[in-house]
């Protein structure tokens, strides 16, 4: 049973103090617990060991998929493929941050790898500063997390500076239109990228300009001049643009290949952002400890959760009972996509019986943990629930 305990102050005022009012959109608050998780230090330990590991074998399933052309299995667009192998091989593309989502952890529940948001990982302001301004708000050491997601963020930035050093520390964020929690994600990004010394703007995806020649743009709307960056993070699905923009894919296939930037996240992320990337974890690592058993079909003898490869927030998921009747499921709009079948596991539970999911951030190393909080099945109602390292 999950211990949980009560933050009857909210953070809003205490972020309004620091002057983090971006932080307080209308899909970054209200659905945060009044409550935090407590996790005790060697349990945030053993969180931090589980993403360093599991980072190193996907870079080892990564390699697999490229040497052994898994491109197909794993639904990647074809006209990708080049562009992620160009951006794998070269050093200066750095994964700047993704998001591993983990069963277990806690009250000796053994740690179990459910799926990692490698491209276009969210929860980053919920995570970073809003569960630690909670601590702050309610008279806590403030040190009482394992929470070192902006400070890292800082030194990735700083790191993908060092790396493209021939390049300009001009950075243009963008994400789509009418997703106010992208905007914070994004917001906190630059945050992040200007304290490592990056000139920072900001442009929805449909008003940058991109040449193969040049690089990429916006319009500046005083002067109406275009304004190059060097650095490109976009809030996009790398797989959206490979299936509905085949002509932008071409574009940034060959503004990277002549240096005229470089596009966050890199294109090889989809090798770990495919969900059939944990077939091919299981069949390299097969009864790893921090594995769960994944095919192509509805496991026989146990249960198993079937998934969509590129499914988000829940969408289109099943658990499904042995041999394949489903038990729940949500609808969403990925079904037309292929699918794995992963061994199911459940979650921890509170005493009301709401299932915690366990989201640990990597950016080079493994930096914060948070919490989310919803039904068997995760989806887009789920809730953000903070943490506090007990003694």
């Amino acid at each position: 049973m999950i211990t949980l305990i009560p933050f009857p102050r909210h953070p809003e005022q205490a972020l309004r103090s620091l002057g983090w009012n971006w932080m307080l959109g209308e899909d970054t608050l209200p659905y945060l617990v009044q409550e935090a998780v407590v996790v005790q230090e060697a349990e945030a330990n053993a969180y931090y060991e589980a993403a360093n590991t599991l980072y190193d074998m996907l870079v080892e399933a990564g390699q697999y998929v490229i040497d052994n052309q898994l491109f197909k299995d794993l639904g990647i667009p074809e006209n990708l493929i080049d562009l992620i192998k160009y951006s794998w091989e070269d050093d200066r593309h750095v994964h700047l941050y993704g998001r591993f989502d983990l069963a277990g952890g806690l009250n000796g529940d053994p740690i179990k790898f459910i799926e990692f948001n490698a491209d276009t990982a969210t929860c980053l302001p919920e995570t970073a500063v809003v569960q630690w301004a909670h601590l702050k708000a309610n008279g806590l050491e403030e040190t009482r997390q394992f929470n070192t997601l902006y400070e890292t963020l800082v030194g990735q930035f700083r790191y993908l500076r060092e790396q493209n050093s021939d390049l300009t520390p001009s950075l243009l964020l963008s994400a789509m239109r009418d997703y106010p929690e992208d905007d914070t994600n994004v917001a906190l990004l630059g945050e992040a990228a200007r304290e490592a010394g990056f000139e920072v703007d900001f442009a929805f995806i449909d008003e940058v300009e991109f040449s193969p020649e040049e690089g990429i743009f916006m319009q500046e709307s005083i002067h109406g001049h275009f304004v190059r960056f060097d650095f490109w993070f976009k809030l996009v699905p790398w797989e959206a643009i490979g299936w509905e923009e085949s002509e932008l894919t071409n574009l940034l296939t060959q503004i990277v290949r002549n240096r005229k930037a470089v596009v966050l996240n890199p294109a090889y992320t989809l090798l770990f952002q495919s969900k059939y990337i944990l077939k091919v974890l299981w069949d390299l690592y097969p009864y790893h400890p921090l594995l769960l058993q994944t095919e192509r079909y509805a496991l026989p003898h146990k249960r198993s959760v079937s998934k969509v490869l590129f499914g988000r927030e829940g969408a289109n998921v099943a658990i499904l009972e042995k041999g394949g009747e489903a038990l729940e499921k949500v609808e969403g709009e990925y079904d037309n996509q292929p699918r794995i079948y992963q061994e199911y596991v459940e979650f921890p539970t509170d005493a009301d019986g709401h299932s915690y999911q366990a989201g640990v951030f990597y950016a080079g190393e493994p930096c914060a943990l948070g919490f989310r909080r919803g039904g068997r099945i995760l989806d887009n109602t789920a809730q953000f629930v903070g943490h506090i390292v007990g003694e």
